[in-house]
Parts: C-alpha cells; sequence; structure tokens
C-alpha cells in the first residue's frame, strides 16, 4: 500500500493557497510516497483549470519523486448534486464532469466523489432533503457522469461522508451494484465511520473489491462531533484490524491520511503514525 497525504493537510491547502511545488516537498520531506490533489471551484485547481496548468502540476509532483493517483473534490458541499434546485443539480454534475477530465490530465485514475446530502451539519441554510428523493437525485448525478468516467479512465468513486446518507455497508453497495459499471466504486474514509457508530473493518469486508481508494483519519469516540477527529492513533478507529481487512480484501493501492485542520506538526506526526499503522 501506497503512503499518501492530502493536499488539504498541507498548511494553507484547505484554502487553495498552498502552491503544489511547496504541498509536493512538504509531502516528500516528511516521508510520504504520494500526494493527493484536490480540486475547488476556486483555488489552484479548479474545474476551469486548462490542460497544461493540470499536466504541469503532475510534472510538478512526479519531479519529487512522488506517486499522484487519485484527486478529491468537496465541490457538492457547496454545490450540491441533491439539492431541490434544479440548477443547481445541474451546476454539480458539470463541476464533476469537468473535475473528471481535470483527473485524467493529472494523469490520475480516480476521482473522489461526494454524492449529495440530505443534510450537511455546519450548513444550517441546507434544508434537510427528502432520502429517497436525494437518492433518486444522487442516481442521476451519476448517471450524467459515469459516461465521462469511462471516456477518461478515471475510476467516480463515492465517498462515505457525514451527509445523512449511505450509513449502511450493504446501502451502500446495493447502491453501487445497481449501476453496473466498471468504473464506479467507492472511496471508503474508515475515520468517518466510528462516529455514525460504523465499525470500520465489517465496512472493508462487506464492500471489498468495490473500494478504490482509502482515506484515513482518527476519531475520539467520547468527544464525540466534529471535534472528535484526532491525531492518526489517538483515538477509537481499529488501524490493525483495518489493515488486516484490507489486506484479506487484496486493497493495494494509496492510502491517503486527510487530516484536517492543518496545523504545526501535523504532517511530521502523521507521517510517523502512518509508518506504524502501514507496518
Amino acid at each position: 500500500m501506497i503512503k499518501s497525504i492530502s493536499y488539504w493537510s498541507m498548511p494553507g491547502g484547505l484554502e487553495g493557497r498552498c502552491s503544489i511545488e511547496d504541498a509536493a516537498r512538504f509531502a516528500k520531506a516528511t516521508g510520504f510516497s504520494g500526494l493527493e490533489l484536490c480540486i475547488a471551484e476556486t483555488g489552484l485547481l479548479t474545474p476551469a483549470s486548462d490542460r497544461k496548468t493540470c499536466e504541469g502540476y503532475r510534472k510538478i509532483v512526479l519531479d519529487e519523486g512522488l506517486i499522484l493517483e487519485s484527486l478529491a473534490s468537496g465541490m457538492s458541499w457547496g454545490c450540491s448534486p441533491t439539492h431541490p434546485d434544479p440548477a443547481i443539480r445541474q451546476k454539480a454534475i458539470q463541476l464533476h464532469q469537468d473535475a473528471l477530465y481535470r483527473a485524467a490530465w493529472l494523469g490520475c485514475t480516480s476521482l473522489l466523489f461526494v454524492p449529495g446530502a440530505v443534510k450537511i451539519l455546519w450548513n444550517p441554510d441546507y434544508d434537510p432533503v427528502p432520502y429517497d428523493q436525494a437518492v433518486e437525485w444522487a442516481r442521476e448525478a451519476i448517471h450524467a457522469l459515469l459516461p465521462v468516467a469511462e471516456t477518461v479512465g478515471v475510476d467516480l468513486c463515492i465517498e462515505n461522508v457525514w451527509n445523512g446518507m449511505f450509513y449502511s455497508p450493504i446501502e451502500l453497495a446495493d447502491f453501487v451494484d445497481s449501476f453496473n459499471h466498471p468504473k464506479l466504486g467507492i472511496y471508503l474514509d474508515v475515520g468517518n465511520l466510528p462516529g455514525i457508530h460504523q465499525h470500520p473493518p465489517h465496512w472493508i469486508d462487506m464492500l471489498g473489491s468495490r473500494i478504490r481508494r482509502v482515506h484515513i483519519k482518527d476519531y475520539n469516540c467520547e468527544v464525540g462531533g466534529m471535534d472528535g477527529f484526532c491525531d492518526l492513533l489517538q483515538g477509537d478507529v481499529p488501524f490493525p484490524e483495518i489493515m488486516a481487512a484490507l489486506k484479506r480484501n487484496g486493497y493495494d493501492r494509496t492510502i491517503v491520511a486527510e487530516m484536517m485542520p492543518p496545523n504545526k506538526g501535523l504532517l511530521e506526526r502523521t507521517g510517523k503514525a502512518m509508518d506504524r499503522i502501514l507496518a
């Protein structure tokens, strides 16, 4: 498995202010083998970035000796594919269609996709969407994205997040299987599961080969809520069992630490903790 770090974990990364050169340099200096870049509506890498820019970013990362295989997107939080307004839903689809092309230009083979939300905990202006309707709108978005994913050769990977949707591995597996499409998979974030009373190794065994990419973070269940996220090996995420389950299911791709918000010493602490986890 490939020890990787998210661009969002870099100083200024959440705001898109960290240069790609600095991100690659920081990742290399703290012992990571891979870097996951992130796309947003504003910042260094957007759905409007041209091919030359994307290829230039890839060269910067590769020249640092790092692997670049996946692209993350959080654009669905601000422009949800399950919003009641059809114009917003269509914009979300267009943003991610464009993101798939940018992923391909970066040389990535996976795009993280948040499929929408029933409820967004940190956005009181987002009115709750009926679950059945949200799933149907998510389905429509994925149907629109899969032809592009197939054309550019990039896996569209649904991430399990705190969005009020797909909180069961059985439901998520059935949803993915219903498309019967080789370019649709799952981006499993093991750190998002303890906060919804789920055991990550069980998800790995139930989802199996549907898992195309893996995010890790840690979570303190006693603290709970959004404040429960913590440094790796400082919470309740059962990493030995997770690694055993991933190996049991043949997963051998990137393990991306998505640690937010960035703070002093975070990359160094994360790198050392990941060495212990991967060992």
